[in-house]
């Protein structure tokens, strides 16, 4: 009966485009391990080292594959891991394409696997399924089960507070990034230009301008042409930012706090997207639109095509975390500081928080090995199981150089290295740390982050989790308040929209309710702070 009622419920709510149709909220005591607790054991966990189980389990787990991955089954991680452990998964792999509308058929079916992986649950989705009954809460397990999970959290307490829902659970685990480089954008700029033009590297935003002005003007590629491109960025996702004012924002500070266009000014919540400093911000990137300092294409071009501009050495100023996509022209690049901005903010505000990539991995209420399961998936938040994940095996993936990892030249040139690792492609659930990131923090790419390090905040707070019915109501004026914000933006960095009407735009974000929307993430980050 109870299985029966999850269904009819879920299946209502998708039914329903995901919005909520009056489903609990999840008040009271949950059971962790659900009604199938006591088949785990039958076969108990052994709480320390290896294997995790004496007889021999399968574990069913949903997830996303990319693009470049191979199948799951085929990369030694979890052929290894299965020796170690004692432990099969089989995994259903979606590609990421699609992927979301499985993700929502799975839940409204109530066909649940065992356990999600590298599953980009939201928090609203965390919050929902788990309040339904179809994710288990995970914080007693994390406490008893997870000793490098527990760890990380202890010394990182932003991260705990970001994934526990107001009554106090936590019904999914995020990937952790300890690596400042893994959790910024640098800004990569051309430093052969500069030297060709005897220009030094800009340190405010009106010499980063007159920069880009000689980059335009004075044909640095020498080839008789004024066909360079001075700065370009991501065009980005709808819904999700604009990229560009992203990167720029902390120049004239303002910071991207608690998952959103947000400061913290003495522990108060301010969104900025009215603001005077932002409408500077605004006026200075259309400034650069207009004299084509600006890519025209910043808002369009697919990702190939930035990719293809970075590449191409062509380009004057852009920003990536890493080096790869420019590797056969690395030296032509140095990474630089945030520019001092008009009242001298310096601000590195475009990073992720530590807890990078929230709902990495959850267990449903259908798994009977509860306690094994979170002894399995913990091994990856260790520096151990992280190098396992990412870099495969021993002497025929990798060797180690002073205690890191490193690709070899042969499998590097074999170009395999994104099908062994469920890495390739991103949101894998497990630690990246400075022990596991040669591949992507290589020493041009660490002493660009060495540039911005000085500037990032202290603290970076991810989004808060929201109960239920909060969730959703953030959910309708994040939907309204972004798109306005986003096609507004654009405009007015394109020139179609005069900054005469700034005070329109102001009146209609407080039309769209945004200080409603203020006041509920000030009631969240005080929660978040005690």
């Amino acid at each position: 009966m109870r299985k029966h009622w999850k269904r009819t419920a879920m299946i209502a709510t998708i039914a329903a485009g995901l919005t909520l149709a009056g489903c609990n909220s999840g008040s009271g005591d949950k059971k962790e391990a659900g009604p199938t607790a006591s088949a785990s054991t039958e076969n108990a966990v052994n709480e320390s080292g290896f294997p995790l189980v004496k007889d021999k389990i399968t574990l069913k787990m949903f997830t996303r594959i990319a693009p470049s991955n191979g199948p799951f089954k085929d990369m030694p991680v979890f052929q290894d891991y299965e020796k170690m452990t004692n432990v099969h998964v089989e995994f259903t792999e979606a590609p990421t394409d699609g992927f979301q509308e499985k993700k929502n058929l799975l839940f409204a079916s109530n066909e649940l696997p065992d356990a999600v992986y590298r599953s980009g649950l939201t928090p609203l989705e965390a919050t929902r399924y788990g309040a339904a009954g179809q994710l288990i809460p995970l914080e007693g397990l994390i406490e008893k089960y997870a000793p490098n999970l527990k760890a990380l959290m202890d010394q990182n307490p932003e991260i705990r507070a970001s994934i526990t829902t107001p009554e106090g659970h936590i019904y999914a685990i995020p990937g952790i990034v300890t690596l400042n480089a893994a959790r910024t954008d640098k800004k990569w700029i051309n430093q052969a230009w500069l030297k060709k033009l005897n220009l030094k590297v800009p340190e405010t935003t009106d010499e980063l301008y007159e920069t880009l002005k000689a980059f335009r003007d004075k044909d640095p590629n020498g080839n008789g042409k004024q066909d360079e491109l001075p700065m370009t960025a991501r065009a980005g996702v709808p819904g999700q930012g604009i990229p560009v004012v992203n990167i720029m924002s902390g120049s004239f500070g303002l910071d991207q706090q608690l998952g959103y266009n947000i400061n913290l000014v003495n522990d108060k919540v301010e969104i900025w997207m009215g603001s005077d400093k932002y409408k500077e911000l605004l006026m200075y990137l259309n400034k650069l639109y207009k004299e084509k300092l600006l890519d025209p294409e910043v808002f369009s071009q697919k990702e190939a095509q930035y990719l293809a501009k970075q590449a191409s050495g062509n380009t004057g100023f852009f920003f990536d975390q890493t080096n790869n996509p420019f590797r056969d022209i690395a030296v032509q690049y140095v990474g630089i500081s945030p520019p001092a901005g008009p009242y001298g903010d310096r601000l590195q505000a475009q990073a992720a928080p530590i807890a990078r990539d929230f709902g990495a991995f959850a267990i449903t209420s259908e798994n009977k090995y509860p306690e094994i399961t979170m002894r399995w998936i913990d091994y990856f938040y260790s520096d151990e199981g992280s190098t396992m994940l990412r870099f495969g095996r021993e002497g025929e993936n990798y060797e180690l150089k002073d205690g890191i990892p490193y690709y070899t030249e042969a499998f590097l040139k074999s170009g395999n290295q994104s099908k062994i690792t469920p890495y390739a492609g991103g949101g894998a659930p497990h630690l990246i740390s400075d022990k596991v990131a040669s591949f992507i923090n290589p020493p041009q790419v660490q002493a660009a982050q060495d540039q911005l390090t000085p500037f990032m905040p202290k603290v970076k707070y991810g989004a808060p989790m929201f109960d239920e019915q909060t969730a959703q109501r953030v959910n309708v004026l994040t939907n309204d308040i972004n798109k306005y914000f986003e096609e507004q933006s654009t405009k007015f960095i394109a020139g179609a929209l005069s900054f005469d009407k700034w005070g329109e735009y102001q009146s209609t974000l407080k039309k769209l309710n945004i200080d409603e929307l203020q006041k509920i993430y000030q009631d969240a980050y005080d929660k978040m702070k005690k």
